[in-house]
């Protein structure tokens, strides 16, 4: 006679560490070839004041959401941290993504200040690369955190009200 294990925890998809980790060196490289290009409008004070906002608003929204993530939450992979708490504190009250956000209007703002084909193609890469790594950490999370699915459905993506 078999004895009965009792409950069973639910299985959910495993992260794909490796898709993670190749997602976060992309996305370095994109923004590292991004400020490469845009450095030398920068630095030679020919950078549009459009940029330089832009600059300003993603650094200030990328520095709230660390402020309302608490240290050892924070992951720049797409994998919860085990033991992570679901933060929707601060910017996270309105989108799920604000460092995602933040690094868009980076972004944008070296754009801004170096035009250029090279620079728009980088930027529509590491968009993609972002939308890519959103995706699967909202699978992620879903399964790591039940609340996961409410907080999602009353939050946006990226941009309060828009996406």
């Amino acid at each position: 006679m078999a004895s009965d294990p009792g409950p069973q925890e639910p299985q959910h998809p495993a992260p794909n560490e490796g898709l993670g980790r190749t997602l976060v060196v992309l996305q370095f490289a994109l923004i590292g070839g991004l400020a490469l290009l845009a450095a030398p409008a920068i630095l030679g004070g020919r950078a549009p004041s459009g940029a330089w906002w832009l600059a300003a608003a993603g650094a200030a929204v990328g520095a709230w959401a660390l402020a309302a993530n608490r240290p050892g939450n924070f992951n720049i992979r797409p994998t919860p941290r085990a033991g992570g708490q679901l933060v929707d504190q601060g910017p996270y009250r309105w989108i799920r993504h604000p460092m995602y956000t933040s690094v868009g209007a980076l972004a944008a703002a070296c754009v801004g200040a170096a035009p250029s084909a090279w620079s728009a193609g980088a930027a529509l890469a590491l968009a993609a690369v972002l939308g890519t790594k959103a995706l699967l950490e909202e699978r992620w999370m879903a399964a790591a955190h039940p609340g996961y699915a409410g907080y999602r459905a009353r939050t946006r993506r990226f941009l309060p009200g828009l996406f």
